[in-house]
C-alpha cells in the first residue's frame, strides 16, 4: 500500500529533522571518532555500545548480536550488530547500515571537525553520516506519532568491507536479516542515484610453486614465476571472453558495464634477483554483473585451476572473498516511493543505475526483499584521504528515508 502525501506531512517531516541538526552532527561526529577499521574489525564493541545508547536515549529498543567469523580462532574479534524496530505488525521496512570503515590515511581522520556545510572524517561519507540519517529518520517518525501498517527496521552490522563474515552474513545465517520484509534501504555514498543493482565477486589468491636454487645452478630449480606466467595467460584468455559480457543495468560511464576479471591486482614472490624463485602468488578478483550465474563463473575459475593441477603443476589458491549479484526492478512500489522521495525533498528525480562493486542489498535480494541503496556521502571521496559528508545532505537523507517509510507503511501523521 503506497500512502498518499500531503505538502503539510513533508514540512511536518522535513522541520522535524532540521530541529535534529545539532543533535545529528554531534552523533555522527561520535560515531567517526571511533576508529572502526576493517580490516581487521577495530573498536567494534565500542561503536555497537554507542549505537545502543543512543537507541535508548531515543526509547528505541536495542538489541545485540555477538557472531565470530566462520572457522576462527578462539581469540578472533567479534562482530556486533545492533537492531532495532518502530512500530508493529510483520510487514517490515528495512534501514540497515554498516559501522566498519576502511582503514584510515592517517589517525587524524579520527578526529571529526567541521568546515563550512560539510563534516570530515574518516567513514563520514561511507557512511557513518548515513547511519545518523537512518536513525533520525525513525526519530522523527516517532516523534511525529506516525501510526504505521508495519515496522520500520533498524539494522547497524559490522564487516561489510570485507564480505559481512561477522555482519549481514552471520545474522542471515542465524535467521535474523529480512525476516517479514517488504523493502530494505541503505545509505551507502550514492552521489544522488539509486543503486537498485550490483556486481558479484570471487575474489582469490593463486600460489605457483617451484624450486628455489642459486642462479648459477639454475637447471637444478623450477621457476615459480615462470610457472605463475603459464597460469596467468589462461586467465587473460578467460577474461578476453568475459569482457565481451555487458550488464542491461545503467553504470556511468557505459564502458563499466562489461564483466571484469582483474589479474595481479596484488603478486608476490621469489627472494633475491639471483635465486631461482620458489614460490610466486598472485591475486584474481571476479566481478560479475547481474544477468551472470554465481555458481557457474566460480566454476569456471576453479576449472582453470584443476586443469593446471592435473598437468602436474603444484599450486594452491584461497578464496577470500564471495558474494552474489542482485538486482531489482527499478518499477516496484519500493523503488517508486523511493524515487518520488527523493525527489519530492531534493526536487530532481534520481536515476537508477547499479553499484561498481558489492552492496549489501544482495543479502536481502536473496530473500526476496526489494533492496537500494541511497544515501548522503559521495563515492569520490569515500575511503579518501579528505572523505567527507554534506551535512545538508544527510538531513535530506533522513527526511527522504522517512517520507519513504511513509508512502510504504503509514497510514497518518498524528500532528
Amino acid at each position: 500500500m503506497r500512502a498518499n502525501i500531503s505538502s503539510s506531512m513533508k514540512a511536518q517531516i522535513q522541520n522535524a529533522i532540521a530541529g535534529y541538526r545539532e543533535e545529528i552532527v554531534e552523533f555522527t561526529k561520535a560515531l567517526v571518532a571511533i576508529p572502526t577499521e576493517n580490516p581487521p574489525g577495530n573498536a567494534y564493541r565500542e561503536c555497537a555500545a554507542a549505537i545502543r545508547a543512543k537507541l535508548r536515549d531515543l526509547r528505541l529498543p536495542a538489541e545485540l548480536h555477538e557472531f565470530a567469523a566462520p572457522n576462527a580462532s578462539q581469540d578472533a574479534s567479534l562482530g556486533y550488530s545492533v537492531t532495532s524496530f518502530y512500530g508493529h505488525g510483520e510487514r517490515t521496512l528495512y534501514f540497515h547500515g554498516h559501522y566498519d570503515v576502511v582503514p584510515a590515511q592517517s589517525h587524524e581522520q579520527f578526529k571529526p571537525f567541521t568546515r563550512g556545510k560539510n563534516l570530515f572524517g574518516r567513514g563520514s561519507a561511507d557512511m557513518k553520516g548515513g547511519l545518523a540519517a537512518m536513525l533520525f529518520a525513525v526519530k522523527g517518525l516517532k516523534d511525529l506519532g506516525a501510526k504505521l501498517d508495519g515496522r520500520i527496521g533498524l539494522v547497524f552490522v559490522p564487516d561489510e568491507e570485507t564480505g559481512g563474515a561477522r555482519g549481514s552474513q552471520a545474522l542471515a545465517q542465524a535467521g535474523l536479516l529480512g525476516a517479514n520484509g517488504i523493502g530494505m534501504l541503505t545509505p551507502e555514498p550514492t552521489g544522488g542515484v539509486i543503486w537498485n543493482a550490483n556486481r558479484g565477486a570471487i575474489s582469490m589468491r593463486v600460489a605457483v610453486r617451484g624450486k628455489s636454487v642459486h642462479v648459477g645452478l639454475a637447471c637444478r630449480g623450477v621457476n615459480a614465476f615462470e610457472r605463475m606466467l603459464d597460469v596467468a595467460a589462461a586467465f587473460r584468455k578467460l577474461k578476453e571472453e568475459i569482457a565481451t559480457r555487458k550488464t542491461a543495468f545503467r553504470l556511468t560511464p557505459d564502458d563499466a558495464r562489461g564483466s571484469i576479471l582483474l589479474l595481479g591486482g596484488r603478486c608476490e614472490g621469489g627472494t633475491n634477483f639471483n635465486y631461482v624463485p620458489g614460490e610466486c602468488s598472485f591475486t584474481v578478483d571476479r566481478r560479475f554483473n547481474p544477468e551472470e550465474d554465481f555458481a557457474t563463473e566460480k566454476k569456471r575459475l576453479l576449472d582453470l585451476l584443476e586443469k593446471f593441477r592435473r598437468e602436474g603443476m603444484d599450486l594452491d589458491y584461497e578464496i577470500f572473498q564471495e558474494g552474489r549479484a542482485a538486482g531489482v526492478s527499478e518499477n516496484g512500489p519500493v523503488a517508486r516511493a523511493l524515487a518520488e522521495s527523493v525527489e519530492e525533498i531534493d526536487g530532481k528525480s534520481p536515476a537508477f543505475e547499479m553499484c561498481p562493486g558489492l552492496l549489501e542489498i544482495r543479502f536481502y535480494a536473496e530473500r526476496g526483499v526489494p533492496a537500494f541503496a541511497y544515501g548522503p556521502g559521495l563515492l569520490s571521496v569515500s575511503h579518501g584521504p579528505e572523505e567527507y559528508v554534506s551535512l545538508e545532505n544527510v538531513e535530506s537523507c533522513a527526511a527522504i528515508y522517512a517520507l519513504t517509510a511513509i508512502k510504504i507503511l503509514g497510514e497518518s501523521i498524528a500532528r
